[in-house]
């Protein structure tokens, strides 16, 4: 193929939360000005605008959980609030001048490739249409509720909600309540409702494992030097950062050193829970790390309160009036919270998107979803995935992830740019190979250690997790190399 004058291709970005504002403020930065921005609500934010549960905040340090590029200098505390993360992503939306790129309630339903012109034809559930030469989503993993197929759910009279939908117009006060799921969002909201509510049923399946959170307001002082000191504010976000980095060796190679903190989170149930049947029950069978370690200051004093019954029997159906345990116990309730995740596992969906030769993504991950480097997928010219197939983190922030790959598409859209008209697409050995490699390495991690977790998909393949340093993530991702794709004319032009 030959190379012609280079012509910046146009974009279209699915998604306005960490992922799709980043990759949007550096393509501006880079000189990309066709630019659009689809996102299916009224305002930017993704989890952080969908998550306004009591007590929704970040488990991720605040100088660390916000761009390299974009430091924020007066964050409240150690680790930032849903509001004041929000509140961060407003302000970048403005100051890099992106609402003019974004279009609001804008659903994606579909996105097809146009091999005869190589362009990704977009679809909404409101009807519009777009074009553009490239395709980036950025819908990230934690954004679809997922609430458990219970029979008899649809006969509840009673107030019904996901933790991620929280419904604000309902005054828990007074009222029994019925908490199903112990993940990280209710390791949240639930000791915040529980000095609230007469009674709460906690139904938990399996155990978390709960550390202490290292949680504080930032003082006056501090806030200042962070201000006037650039450097001691980048110094700061980079010992944070080689602290929790450290933490990839035990999730990855030297799984015993979890038991430290194993140690430390039996020592802190044991310090709060007085009651010898819920102690019992909320240490956790199955090795620490295998699920998401979670962290909180007040899980364990609510678990304690005595009018929070905690209920490991599985549930039968839910009723009219309440919920029925596996036992055939009816306990009643007047709203149900549930706090069971989201379908991680699931991505892009519910997006119907069709590449090459009229493939549908469902169809190549029929066995299990993976992508080169997590970014592009063989049969899928021109489409890059933000936050992808195992690129997710256990032990450090996902922010850093994001900007490795912001860097990555940048360079794979240069190249591109090379050849006007173009669409490139990862080989299928390359990505093969890439993902041989990935699923090796997660066969030493402390996830295939026997638990069952959202981790795994419904094959029983992690495809969620990268199994190693974030360090070195980001080397393999610092340049594209065109030897791994291959660069297709237009069907018409052949």
């Amino acid at each position: 193929m030959t190379s012609r004058a280079p012509q910046k291709p146009s974009v279209i970005i699915i998604g306005t939360g960490f992922g799709g504002l980043g990759m949007a403020i550096q393509l501006k930065k880079a000189g990309y000005g066709q630019i659009t921005l689809l996102e299916k609500e009224g305002a930017v934010g993704g989890t952080w605008r969908d998550n306004t549960y009591p007590g929704a905040a970040c488990d991720v340090q605040s100088h660390l959980y916000s761009y390299s590029f974009e430091p924020k200098h007066d964050w409240s505390r150690k680790f930032g609030l849903q509001a004041e993360i929000l509140g961060y992503m407003e302000h970048c939306v403005h100051k890099y001048d992106l609402a003019r790129h974004i279009e609001f309630d804008r659903a994606v339903a579909t996105a097809s490739f146009d091999s005869q012109s190589n362009e990704w034809v977009v679809g909404t559930e409101s009807g519009h249409e777009y074009r553009a030469d490239v395709l980036i989503t950025a819908t990230g993993q934690l954004n679809r509720p997922a609430i458990p197929a219970i029979p008899g759910i649809d006969r509840f009279k009673g107030t019904c909600f996901h933790s991620a939908r929280w419904n604000h117009d309902y005054d828990v006060t007074g009222k029994r309540v019925a908490v199903i799921g112990t993940g990280a969002s209710a390791i949240q909201f639930v000791p915040e409702i529980t000095p609230k509510v007469a009674a709460l049923d906690l139904y938990q399946r399996s155990a978390a494992w709960v550390l202490p959170k290292a949680d504080r307001p930032f003082t006056a002082l501090e806030q200042s030097l962070f201000r006037k000191l650039p450097a001691w504010d980048r110094l700061y976000r980079a010992m944070i950062y080689w602290k929790n980095e450290s933490r990839g060796l035990a999730f990855t190679r030297f799984n015993r050193l979890l038991d430290i903190f194993a140690r430390q989170a039996r020592k802190e149930a044991q310090t709060w829970v007085t009651d010898p049947h819920k102690l019992k029950h909320i240490i956790p069978d199955y090795r620490i790390g295998c699920k998401r370690i979670l962290i909180s200051n007040d899980w364990y004093p609510a678990i304690n309160q005595p009018h929070l019954n905690l209920i490991t029997e599985g549930i039968s159906e839910i009723d009219e009036t309440g919920v029925v345990t596996s036992t055939g116990e009816h306990r009643p309730v007047d709203a149900i919270i549930f706090g069971t995740g989201f379908k991680a596992t699931e991505f892009l969906s519910p997006i119907k998107i069709t590449g090459r030769q009229g493939v549908a993504l469902n169809d190549a991950w029929a066995d299990g979803s993976k992508a080169f480097k997590g970014i592009t997928v063989n049969g899928f010219p021109n489409l890059f995935m933000l936050y992808g197939p195992n690129t997710n983190l256990a032990h450090n922030s996902i922010l850093f992830m994001l900007e490795s790959q912001f860097r990555y598409v940048i360079s794979s859209l240069d190249s591109l740019a090379r050849y006007p008209g173009a669409a490139m697409e990862v080989r299928e050995d390359r990505q093969s190979r890439y993902c041989q490699v990935v699923q090796h390495s997660l066969e030493n991690s402390v996830w295939d250690s026997g638990c069952t977790s959202w981790y795994l998909d419904e094959h029983g393949r992690n495809t969620i997790n990268w199994p190693g340093f974030t360090f070195s993530y980001r080397f393999s991702t610092r340049a594209a190399d065109t030897a791994d794709y291959q660069f297709l004319e237009p069907e018409a032009g052949r």
